[in-house]
């Protein structure tokens, strides 16, 4: 098959680009219209409505895997318009013209579409309630993708990590060998997924195939705070050379620690649908961390 990738370049983008290869030709979009390292690609900004149906010409992809989104959760709540623009007006078209063409399409959601009040891992078929900018804009993409009639898989996920791009990780990385003392939030919950499981479970699921449209969610197993996350980030770099030494790592609350926008603060996604419609094994959190670290080490 023929895959066309939006965002090359994202955390998710530069991991499916691997992960992709075996099943075909694999073309690639970034906004600069190269990818990490020089390499030219196609160039492609999703906010740019009228631009979709053009690429899909000339590409004609069997199957297109949308990974770019505007991911600035605090920037959106002071940004909407663009937010909405990239996350929920650019896939709403993309999927409009891939439905015209009869190419199926992949999407990337959030667990920011619910509101975080639950207390069990929310499935996909519990009642969305955004509480920001952010999950409001994702969710508006979700519900345009279905609208479109096009054959989707939205694959919602969720802290979303890895060793490429900005996030809590790498941040982690960088501070924890600059600091004696970090102050991390341990009062809200969810489950560390990293860039390389979520491209590896796309890749399964698109070699299975899929007949008919879906809202899965794709997550590791388990839940942890982003404290304890924090904590066994340090736990795993020391041995493994990444970092000299660990830092104290202490617990605060969400509010000791004020953000623009709000999180949810219990945002755990049962996986077990996706798992048993696509026989595939998700790894613990802790697991999935071990082997990010282990690459890691390697590089």
């Amino acid at each position: 098959m023929k895959l066309l990738v939006i965002g090359g370049n994202g955390q998710v983008g530069h991991e499916l680009l691997r992960s992709l290869a075996p099943l075909g030709a694999v073309v690639a979009t970034t906004r600069s219209g190269q990818l990490e390292g020089g390499a030219p690609c196609e160039s492609f900004d999703l906010a740019d409505l009228d631009a979709i149906a053009p690429l899909l010409d000339r590409v004609r992809p069997d199957v297109v895997v949308n990974a770019a989104a505007y991911t600035a959760v605090d920037r959106a709540e002071d940004d909407t318009e663009a937010a909405f623009r990239a996350n929920a007006e650019g896939p709403g078209r993309l999927a409009i013209e891939c439905a015209a063409r009869g190419i199926s399409l992949v999407h990337y959601s959030t667990d920011y579409v619910f509101d975080g009040q639950g207390s069990r891992p929310y499935r996909e078929d519990d009642a969305t309630a955004p509480i920001g900018v952010y999950g409001q804009s994702k969710l508006a993409g979700e519900q345009a993708i279905a609208a479109s009639g096009v054959r989707h898989l939205i694959l919602r996920t969720a802290w979303v990590y890895g060793l490429h791009g900005a996030n809590f990780l790498r941040t982690m990385l960088r501070v924890g060998a600059e600091r004696d003392e970090l102050r991390v939030v341990a009062d809200q919950r969810g489950t560390p997924t990293p860039a390389w499981l979520i491209a590896d479970a796309t890749a399964h699921i698109l070699q299975s195939g899929f007949d008919r449209s879906a809202v899965l969610h794709l997550v590791a197993n388990g839940e942890t705070t982003w404290h304890a996350f924090a904590e066994a980030i340090f736990a795993d770099s020391v041995p493994a050379g990444l970092i000299e030494r660990a830092p104290r790592v202490i617990a605060i609350t969400t509010s000791d620690y004020p953000t623009r926008a709000r999180r949810p603060a219990y945002s755990v996604l049962d996986n077990g649908r996706l798992q048993a419609d696509f026989d595939i094994a998700l790894p613990d959190w802790r697991e999935a961390l071990g082997k990010t670290l282990a690459v890691a080490q390697l590089r």
